[in-house]
């Protein structure tokens, strides 16, 4: 098993979340984290782009330890999760760009 996967599944079974859970705390975790520390407003497409990074590098990770291993791949599965990594940091540059509602008063 790789390091990745040695982390990741740590990580479920010490904080008891599920593993999509764990993509969304990462990817609000990189979203809020790369915004503060580089200063990017969240309506920018840097920190969403940081995550997107993320959530692909961790995706071809998953894939290439499924070869490794000669274990399954689940390309739907590697999907979703991209997608579920992104979901939230999506709606947060939209609510950025296009409400009030993250707007400083």
């Amino acid at each position: 098993m790789s390091p990745l996967q040695e982390t990741k599944l740590f990580a479920v079974n010490h904080l008891h979340l599920a593993k999509d859970a764990l993509h969304v705390y990462v990817a609000l975790a990189l979203f809020l984290g790369s915004a503060a520390l580089f200063r990017w407003p969240l309506k920018s497409w840097r920190p969403w782009l940081v995550v997107l990074v993320a959530a692909l590098i961790g995706e071809a990770w998953d894939l290439r330890d499924s070869l490794t291993y000669h274990t399954a791949l689940h390309l739907r599965g590697n999907l979703k999760d991209v997608l579920n990594t992104i979901f939230w940091p999506t709606v947060l540059v939209l609510l950025a760009r296009g409400t009030r509602v993250l707007k400083r008063g």
